[in-house]
């Protein structure tokens, strides 16, 4: 390649509550990692999260749950912005600050199905379209506390009126919320985690006795 003629970064992000990070997170950071050729793919826990009614678990486990979710992966940086920002955290202004960090880079936002048919209910989401290829795996139509985890209806994504490219993911039926409620039921051994959660985040929330209900 010529001096000067190298092409631009490709950055992508990926926020979340991650409130546990899962399996299919992990999976879905794979796939952008790969499929879009990314340079860099920032994980981003969210802060104050202005569209959950629920309070979230401290940031500080749910950023020591993403280093052990996401840490042996190749360009992948986990991204503390968002909890430091003062007062609610939008995903524009995070595009505009990884715009000024990556002058020239083609930047990804990379999300589920779920959040896709919520997409124009986001704060400034015509910005965020202005400044990020929008990258969507699908998920299963129920994702719910009670969704089965071997249910593979996919959501439908047809009637969706915005740009996006697709990523080829395989269809993983694990939620935050169900995982939640998993372990809001009853005592999880690590290895009945690890079916929901890869095996480090697993003994983090055994040891850290997280999403417990009080005796």
């Amino acid at each position: 390649m010529k001096q000067g003629t190298a092409s631009p970064q490709r950055v992508g992000m990926f926020g979340g509550a991650f409130d546990p990070p899962h399996w299919a997170h992990r999976a879905l950071a794979e796939t952008a990692l790969k499929q879009l050729g990314l340079d860099a793919l920032h994980i981003l826990p969210t802060g104050h999260a202005w569209h959950k009614t629920r309070v979230l678990s401290p940031a500080v486990d749910r950023v020591a749950m993403c280093h052990l979710a996401f840490d042996d992966l190749a360009r992948v940086k986990i991204d503390e912005r968002e909890i430091h920002r003062e007062g609610p955290s939008y995903t524009a202004d995070t595009l505009r600050e990884l715009a000024r960090e990556y002058p020239g880079a083609q930047l990804f936002l990379v999300l589920g199905a779920d959040q896709l048919l919520a997409f124009r209910t986001w704060v400034r989401w015509q910005e965020v379209l202005e400044l990020a290829t929008l990258a969507v795996a699908n998920r299963a139509t129920n994702i719910g506390a009670d969704a089965p985890l071997d249910q593979a209806v996919e959501t439908d994504l047809s009637q969706v009126n915005l740009p996006f490219e697709r990523l080829d993911m395989p269809l993983k039926n694990i939620s935050a919320t169900a995982v939640r409620a998993r372990l809001g039921q009853a005592a999880q051994s690590t290895a009945a985690l690890e079916v929901l959660v890869p095996e480090a985040v697993a003994g983090y929330i055994s040891t850290h006795h997280l999403y417990q209900k009080p005796s």
